[in-house]
């Protein structure tokens, strides 16, 4: 059997991951940009977006000639049997998801094809895009006067942000939306060597299957505002929020993950998935009253930091010519990703307050000050982000924050309060060294 060939539109995160994921497994993967600049980069060996392991398998399999790059999406189209669409669907204004970038794809697909193809959306879209793209594909042929057969199918992704490759080569299910038996054996021959141990790839129609990702999307989302809303119901009335958590955690029917309560969730799915989701519901005259809470309960909870930065220091009229340290810009550990990243919310909103804002972050600093520019002091490590501070402000939970030296960063900083905003520190250690800690949804240690 001949080795399968593929193409891959669009290398943003899903879609490099993906083909750098397909090509270690033997498949020739040829990755598709229209930014010509991002696909030189490539070529060179630098990547457009931090991973954990992804630049490695990029450069081993381009190196191996399993994994190559173009700008032409016409020219691969004689060479492949798949081509997946994984380009941006980025929110409009009113929440609907942006489909241009998947409709031009379709278009091009149409316009050059000249052979079967099954075309595989792999980006997040709402329910219905399938025949959205079928149609255009279908337009394209019409228009040349031509009838080649072709498939579409729904292919989302489930992949968490710096833990990306494991979950692509060991994932816990691979969901799969057709209707064509065709499509059907192409996909359980791209897929079977992620599956040897258990097959998992669960096959449905394509409209549940689009459906499919932005319910997970919303539960998760769900998960961590209802941990939230009762993260601040136990500060008012003297509760640990961690105490709870663990209480409720051992249910079997609950379980632990997506419970911690910190500063809202960000990155380029949660928010963008909700919004789309509502947008959905409405369009379709569909009450979803509790994933519109969803939505309300974090943007208020990505206020809570400013909060308690006011608490802090007794009003916001006390907040001007503070130095105020924060550590972590990125929405979650191991990714430079600050899409929606309760980071930017804070320190805009410091920087209104006339603070001066000294911020530290193993990887994601480029992309801060792409966003924020010179308006914030970019520190050399964790520790000279502290020197001089009135206040220190964890907002992502990275590993090299889990266990400072408490001693130093008090004899550093020129105030005492240490903002918490993911639950990662003992207060009470905190208390020994002179320093106040402010968490979420545990009562605050004076001393």
């Amino acid at each position: 059997m001949d080795r399968l060939n593929i193409a891959i539109v669009g290398t943003g995160y899903v879609g490099l991951v993906s083909g750098a994921c397909f090509a270690e497994t033997g498949v020739n993967v040829t990755c598709v940009d229209i930014n010509r600049d991002k696909i030189t980069s490539l070529i060179d060996g630098i990547m457009p977006i931090y991973e954990p392991g992804l630049r490695e398998m990029v450069l081993r399999n381009v190196k191996n000639r399993r994994l190559s790059f173009t700008t032409d999406l016409a020219s691969v189209l004689d060479k492949v049997d798949i081509v997946f669409s994984a380009v941006g669907t980025p929110a409009d204004e009113d929440g609907s998801a942006d489909l241009k970038y998947v409709l031009e794809v379709a278009r091009t697909i149409g316009a050059n094809m000249s052979k079967y193809l099954l075309v595989v959306t792999k980006s997040t879209v709402p329910v219905g895009t399938s025949v959205k793209v079928e149609n255009a594909i279908r337009a394209e042929l019409q228009r040349r006067g031509v009838d080649i057969p072709f498939d579409v199918a729904s292919n989302p992704e489930f992949l968490k942000e710096g833990a990306a490759i494991k979950d692509f080569m060991s994932p816990d299910r691979v969901v799969v939306g057709t209707n064509s038996d065709r499509a059907r054996e192409l996909m359980e021959r791209l897929y079977k060597p992620f599956m040897l141990n258990s097959f998992r790839v669960l096959f449905m129609d394509v409209a549940s299957a689009e459906m499919t990702k932005y319910a997970a999307n919303a539960m998760l989302a769900t998960r961590i505002s209802f941990m939230n809303e009762i993260a601040n119901l136990c500060e008012k009335v003297g509760a640990d929020v961690a105490q709870v958590r663990k209480g409720i955690a051992s249910d079997p029917r609950i379980g632990s993950k997506f419970l911690y309560p910190g500063c809202g969730y960000g990155g380029s799915c949660f928010p963008k998935d909700v919004k789309a989701l509502i947008f959905t519901a409405k369009e379709n005259d569909c009450a979803i009253d509790l994933v519109e809470a969803v939505e309300r309960v974090n943007d208020r909870q990505k206020q809570i930091l400013f909060r308690k930065t006011i608490d802090h220091f007794g009003s916001p009229e006390a907040l001007k010519g503070k130095t105020v340290a924060v550590w972590g810009l990125s929405f979650k550990p191991e990714t430079d990703d600050m899409r929606e990243a309760p980071a930017l919310i804070y320190i805009r909103a410091l920087l209104d307050a006339g603070c001066i804002v000294k911020a530290y972050d193993p990887i994601a600093m480029p992309e801060a000050k792409r966003r924020l520019g010179d308006a914030v002091t970019y520190s050399l490590d964790m520790y000279d982000a502290v020197l001089d501070a009135d206040l220190l402000a964890v907002v992502t939970e990275w590993k090299e924050f889990r266990v400072p030296a408490w001693g130093v960063v008090a004899k550093a900083m020129r105030g005492n309060g240490v903002i918490d905003g993911r639950n990662i520190y003992d207060a009470e250690e905190l208390r020994e060294n002179n320093l106040v800690c402010h968490s979420i949804g545990r009562r605050t240690t004076y001393f």
